[in-house]
């Protein structure tokens, strides 16, 4: 295979989106759009990424730097326009033979199977084209016969040429020694004043280089620039994960109503039911009950296991096979064995609940002293009663019982009963006595 490379543009301001977060950090599937764009580039095999950044956003620069290190960055500075920021990447790859693709960070629907046509010709310049339902301001792909004549922007185009419909993704694939040659005699002479991408293809085609256009959908190349853009690229996401788990053997009732990350697994035989919210982490095997109104993040759950309605996973939650974790239950960091139940109202953080335990309803895992978390460990077939506050670290053995209302400090031993609460005092004829006063005080006063 031709050695690949890629380089992602991503130093657009992106003052549309009116967000102090910057634009290509902004999440579809809950990961942000910039790492949409890396994935697609390494699923293609890219042994070089180079990501162009501009110098107001260091939070861009300092993202790309955590995921692929410093020599993945070029700086384009000042922004005047696509061919400019290209070029920027040029240094990135000095030394690099083979064929470079350019995508952009802000179409985070793009995958790689949508690329890899671009790399059927290695000998010239290939872009990516879609038939546009509403072409607008889109650049038109000139078509001669098979080859692709130019690529015209709106603002510039004759009627002629904005009666056509399709339309520039933007994407383009060349061979690298070609693509910096062509570059460097791009020039801004154009309605912006800016060196546009899109003049490589001309330049091609006047030095006898081959230029051909491959097909994508709309939807794979469309980019956001705007709230409501990113919220459509949210929505054909979705669509897509869910119809890919319906495909797979996965019972949704209502699937308009589920959420799911780019990296949700679940498996065949799973029944979700209205209004599920999978953040990213989450492991479902095949078998399992996600019942309404639940949120499941970082959280891993075993066949026959059943969550919610109303429960919460978050990161390190890990239920075994048929535990339950019932409505208004949070569980953090915990490790259930199989058939362990905590079905209502109970906090479970940074612990390990043995089989068959029972957490009783009000049960609160004590694991933060304001510094540090601490372990509880509850042994299989132990009991906690309800509204129990188990007081980290701590461990309740196997078998072990802790009365309901109990805050427990120390350790229970194998089959003992704890109880950890003041003794009950009652008085005979008291509350008699005082309701009888106090209707008295309430009769006088009126």
């Amino acid at each position: 295979m031709t050695r690949r490379a890629a380089i992602i543009l991503a130093a657009g301001q992106g003052t549309r989106m009116k967000s102090p977060l910057p634009k290509v950090l902004h999440p579809v599937g809950g990961r942000a759009m910039l790492d949409h764009a890396i994935d697609a580039a390494e699923a293609l095999g890219c042994e070089r990424i180079v990501v162009v950044v501009g110098n107001h956003s260091p939070e861009v620069r300092a993202h790309v730097v955590a995921r692929l290190g410093e020599g993945a960055i070029a700086v384009q500075d000042p922004p005047i326009g696509t061919g400019h920021a290209v070029l920027a990447a040029e240094q990135a790859l000095k030394g690099f033979e083979g064929q470079v693709v350019i995508t952009y960070g802000d179409v985070p629907l793009l995958k790689a199977q949508d690329i890899e046509p671009v790399f059927a010709s290695a000998d010239g310049v290939t872009v990516i084209g879609f038939e546009s339902r509403d072409p607008g301001a889109y650049g038109r792909l000139v078509m001669d016969g098979d080859t692709l004549a130019a690529i015209t922007e709106a603002r510039e185009a004759s009627a002629e040429v904005l009666a056509l419909t399709t339309c520039n993704s933007g994407v383009m694939a060349a061979p690298s020694a070609l693509l910096f040659d062509l570059l460097a005699r791009v020039t801004n002479d154009n309605a912006k004043g800016e060196y546009y991408l899109t003049d490589v293809v001309a330049l091609a085609r006047a030095q006898g280089a081959p230029t051909r256009t491959v097909m994508a959908h709309e939807d794979a190349v469309m980019g956001v620039n705007a709230q409501s853009e990113l919220a459509v690229a949210e929505a054909l996401f979705q669509t897509v994960q869910r119809d890919t788990f319906l495909a797979a053997g996965v019972t949704m009732a209502a699937p308009e109503t589920v959420h799911f990350s780019f990296d949700t697994e679940v498996g065949a035989g799973t029944i979700i039911e209205p209004f599920v919210v999978f953040g990213p982490g989450a492991r479902i095997a095949p078998g399992a009950r996600i019942r309404s109104f639940s949120h499941i993040e970082g959280a891993t759950v075993a066949t026959g296991a059943e969550v919610g309605p109303y429960a919460r996973l978050r990161p390190g939650a890990d239920l075994g096979q048929g535990v339950k974790v019932g409505n208004f239950v949070e569980v953090k960091n915990v490790r259930m064995d199989a058939g362990s139940k905590a079905n209502h109202l109970a906090y479970l953080g940074d612990g390990t609940v043995g089989a068959k335990a029972n957490i009783g309803a009000g049960t609160i895992f004590c694991n933060y002293d304001g510094f540090f978390k601490h372990h509880t460990t509850v042994g299989a077939g132990a009991f906690i009663g309800s509204n129990s506050s188990l007081v980290a670290p701590v461990t309740i053995a196997e078998g072990a019982m802790v009365g309901s209302g109990s805050v427990i400090t120390r350790d229970v031993g194998p089959g003992d009963l704890a109880l950890g609460r003041g003794d009950q005092l009652s008085k005979p004829g008291w509350a008699a006595r005082f309701m009888d006063t106090m209707r008295a005080k309430k009769a006088k006063g009126k």
